[in-house]
């Protein structure tokens, strides 16, 4: 990466080094929800063009991306990254940033699965090496909650990190949906988080998701933010969709019983 001064470096150090404190996922948040895909699922959640502001200096993230595998009931493995394209001269041309490989497990089910109470998970893992940026690993633990109400929906994270830097952060949120019923339901989102060495973020997101089948679902946000003392905007817009892999001796009985039914068919 070139050496960047003032705005320029503020933006690469709170986007990038910021990415890797903020446990993306669940679009088109920052933070997440205590919940996992189902057991043999994967889940693909997608930004394949997205926008972003902070000061002077312009960047696209194409794609963003993130991949979950639930490997066994109320546990998921994801892998997250974003390719990023500064858009001027003081930010790289292209990298691979935020990359990390994460458990998530649920240790309460809840009112997300129509249970008494609230949702209770956790998060964890190893923030990755980039391309051409982030050169570092780090860690990360997150500790979410989430409660389902007729009226909406309310995720709260509590994050704490060390960066690729060797940074301690730290990272609270707030996440507000409408109504789950509803086929598009407005979201928000408010959250500090504050790497202790660099810099200090505070930020509100405002849009939508519309939920076009039980495994399809498509967002768009806006959002601004200060970090230090330089304002930020963003615009997202992304899908996330599901489908079902082998699920080991359900598939195989499957197929054993279609076989033995072919065979006596001849």
């Amino acid at each position: 990466m070139k050496a960047v001064g003032g705005v320029a470096a503020l933006a690469v150090a709170a986007l990038l080094v910021g990415w890797s404190g903020a446990a993306q996922a669940y679009r088109p948040f920052d933070g997440t929800d205590a919940a996992v895909a189902e057991t043999g699922e994967v889940e693909i959640e997608l930004g394949p063009v997205e926008y972003l502001r902070v000061g002077a200096e312009r960047m696209l993230l194409a794609p963003d991306y993130r991949i979950n595998y639930s490997f066994t009931t109320g546990w998921e493995a994801s892998l997250e990254g974003k390719a990023a394209h500064g858009l001027t001269a003081d930010l790289p041309g292209a990298s691979l940033v935020g990359s990390q490989a994460l458990l998530k497990g649920v240790l309460r089910e809840g009112s997300l699965q129509e249970k008494p109470g609230p949702n209770i998970a956790t998060e964890f893992g190893v923030l990755l090496p980039g391309i051409n940026d982030e050169r570092g690993t780090g860690a990360v633990l997150n500790a979410i909650a989430s409660q389902r109400w007729d009226w909406g929906t309310v995720h709260l994270n509590a994050q704490i990190a060390l960066t690729r830097e060797q940074h301690a952060d730290y990272f609270l949120d707030t996440i507000i949906e409408g109504p789950h019923d509803w086929a598009v339901r407005p979201v928000a989102e408010f959250f500090y988080e504050r790497d202790i060495a660099l810099f200090q973020t505070g930020s509100a997101l405002v849009g939508g998701i519309w939920q076009v089948q039980d495994n399809i679902a498509v967002d768009f946000a806006l959002r601004g933010a200060r970090i230090s003392d330089h304002t930020a905007s963003e615009i997202r817009v992304g899908v996330t969709f599901a489908f079902g892999v082998t699920k080991g001796p359900d598939i195989l009985s499957g197929f054993t019983s279609h076989s033995v039914r072919k065979a006596l068919i001849q």
